[in-house]
Parts: structure tokens; sequence; C-alpha cells
């Protein structure tokens, strides 16, 4: 294989962004696309096998574009860009990008990063309802809750309402005290957070005074009928199968539902069922029912949140592989003693 030379010129306003701390993001594209790497005087040569040099001048484009579009670049943008070079896609990473869904209140652009957010973003605008199936850090409740305040901000419905089941995750909290809304708001924090930061904590507490934004617990919602509505159920894979029917049965007209859950993290008793696999299961062949599915590359939060999800899911697959197998060689020994 030919080892060539190629150089690329780097903007000097977009070089510390593009080469990150201590040139960090250069020495992860080395150790990724064995390339050598030398960075001098605003400008970058590329130094390796020809295919490897072709895709590290390609990510590098892409960092250069974002960075120049006003982006910080992190080291999510660039593991991504890694990631898609491979599948010779790296550059869809510049149309995901012009897709701005709204702003923070601190001017932020929220919008996806990756293709799977992308596709739901997308499924979202079309489908009346949405599940958004992934791990944690795949933006599935932000994403959702920056849909949900764009589409009330320009007036396509009269309100937002969010819930989620009020179910401990994992421990006995036991009596806690307070009134009934500090009972059930440590359960709702993620929802105020995400709400506060797109938001504005004044916008926010203005339009709950006035019932225009709702935040409760998924057994509010019984015996409702929700109109003109943007409504998010967030873990929703801890609702049992009667409080998923129940929930989706409230839409009204000009309502959008979004249900968000980690088929990973269920809090329920062991031995039940859960409302989200149940749905996925019943729903799937409804044409205005959208599901997406969101994966560990999809992850947006620190890189190290994304090799946990991938060791979580490599060692499940292998423990669902050692009880399958388990499971056969006891029905052969059952069968060779029926013999």
């Amino acid at each position: 294989m030919s080892v060539i030379e190629t150089m690329i010129d780097i903007p000097a306003e977009q070089e510390k962004n593009v080469c990150g701390p201590f040139d960090g993001y250069l020495k992860k594209i080395e150790r990724t696309l064995h390339v050598t790497i030398v960075a001098r005087d605003g400008a970058i040569k590329l130094i390796g096998p020809e295919q490897m040099v072709q895709k590290a001048k390609s990510v590098f484009n892409t960092l250069v574009e974002l960075s120049r579009r006003g982006n910080t670049i992190t080291e999510q943008n660039v593991d991504y860009a890694l990631s898609l070079s491979f599948t010779e896609s790296d550059q869809e990473i510049l149309e995901i990008d012009k897709d701005i869904i709204c702003r923070t209140i601190n001017g932020r652009p929220v919008k996806p990063k990756t293709l799977g957010q992308k596709n739901y973003v997308d499924t979202i605008r079309k489908k009346m309802i949405v599940f958004g199936i992934g791990p944690a850090g795949t933006g599935k409740t932000y994403l959702a809750m920056a849909m949900a305040i764009q589409a009330f901000k320009s007036g396509e419905v009269n309100r937002i309402i969010l819930t989620r089941p009020a179910i401990e995750a994992g421990e006995k909290l036991g009596f806690l005290p307070g009134d009934l809304q500090s009972k059930i708001d440590p359960y709702l924090r993620p929802l105020y957070d995400a709400l506060y930061q797109i938001m504005g904590a004044e916008s926010f507490l203005h339009n709950s005074e006035k019932g225009l934004i709702e935040v409760a617990p998924l057994a509010y919602m019984r015996g409702r009928t929700l109109d003109n509505a943007y409504i998010i159920l967030d873990e929703a894979q801890n609702t049992t199968p009667a409080q998923m029917k129940m929930f989706l049965t409230r839409i009204g007209f000009g309502s959008k539902v979004i249900v968000t859950g980690d088929k990973t993290q269920k809090d329920l008793p062991g031995d039940a069922v859960s409302g989200l696999d149940m749905a996925m299961k019943v729903l799937h062949k409804i044409e205005d029912i959208g599901f997406c599915t969101l994966t560990s590359s999809d992850v947006v939060r620190h890189p190290l949140v994304q090799k946990i999800v991938q060791a979580y899911d490599d060692y499940e697959k292998k423990e669902d592989k050692k009880g399958k197998m388990a499971g056969r060689e006891r029905m052969k020994r059952s069968q060779r003693r029926e013999r």
C-alpha cells in the first residue's frame, strides 16, 4: 500500500477548536486512522496509506466546517466523524448540523448531532405518535422537549404536557415529606431541567401558572382527553401495559405524542411486563405511529458514557447467548432422558 503526503490549510481562528485541548483531537485521529499528523503554521500535513489519509482529510474538512458555523468541537464530534468516515458518509454531519430546532435561553442552538437523532427528529415531524427507544444519553427526551417547545412557541399547539411514571429507580425512598407536589417533583426533575435550559425558568413558571405547560405523574392522565397539545411520556419502560393503553387513549384532535424509553433500564418488578415492550409489539403496523431506535453510536454525552453503554450491550448479548445455549443443553438432556 503506497504512503502519501497531503496538506490541509486550517484558518488560524479555527485551529484551536479543531485540534482540541493539547492537540488531543489530532492524537485521536492519528490513533484511529493510523496516520501521522504534523501541525504547523496554520496547516496540517497528513502522512500515511492513501485510503487512510483521504479519510483523515475528510474528517478534518468536516470539523473545520463545523467550527466555521460556530460549533464548539467536542470529542463526540470527532468520534462520530471518525466512525462515519469508515462508511463514506461523514459529510452527512454537515447536513445534520443545518437542522436547528430551536435555541436555548442562552442562545445555544438545539439540533440533532447524529444520523439516528436526525431520523428521530424527522419522524416526529411526520408522525402523530412517535416512540423513541434507546440508551441513556442519546437525546431522546431533550430533543422531544425542544420539538414541543418549538411547536408551542409557533402556535402549532396550545399547551405542553410532560409526564412520566412515578417509580423508584431501584431503591425504596420511603416516606417523603411535604405536599403532593414536593413528593412527585424528584421523579419529574429531568423534565424540569430540560424545560429550564431551553425555555428559561421565568417563561416556564409564567406558562405553568396559566396552565399552558403541565408537568405531572402519569397517574394524573387518567380520565382526560388531551386536544391541541404536545404530550411527552418519558421513562415509558416503567409503565405497565394498562398504563400505556390508558395514556395512548387520552389523545385528542390536534395533538402530537412522543413516548421515550430505555428498554435496558426497567425499574418494574422482575416478573412485570413493560408497557413499552407491549406497545411496540401491538402498534408497529399502524401507519401514523413511528418507531425510532437509537443506539450507543447516538450517545452525545461524555464519550465515556458511550463506552459504558456499549460495554453493557456487549455483556447482555453475551449473557443472553449463554442463557440460550444453556436452555438448548437442558432441552437436549431432557430429550435424552425421555428416550
